[in-house]
């Protein structure tokens, strides 16, 4: 899986924990992610950068700026390994 299918499995699996169920539906909304939540797996189809900021600003829209909070703690472990460029705006 690459960096930003990590960060997105990451960024879902921390909301699910908080949100529950509503997670993944909201993921599913994302037309660049490919979501095999079963296994826990999500693979990026499209612009990665893109994709990373649709998934969180979904979460924004319904949940506020806290989502966003949440999204920034699941995904800071993988962050510093994207070029200072390819970031997603949600993200930094």
């Amino acid at each position: 899986m690459d960096v930003y299918s990590q960060i997105a499995e990451s960024i879902i699996r921390h909301q699910e924990a908080i949100i529950g169920p509503i997670a993944i539906e909201q993921a599913e909304q994302v037309s660049e992610l490919k979501i095999d939540w079963g296994h826990h797996q999500v693979t990026v189809t499209g612009d990665p950068v893109a994709a990373i900021d649709s998934l969180v600003q979904g979460y924004k829209q319904l949940f506020g700026q806290v989502s966003v909070e949440v999204s920034k703690e699941a995904a800071a472990s993988l962050v510093g390994r994207l070029h200072p460029d390819r970031l997603p705006q949600t993200l930094k």
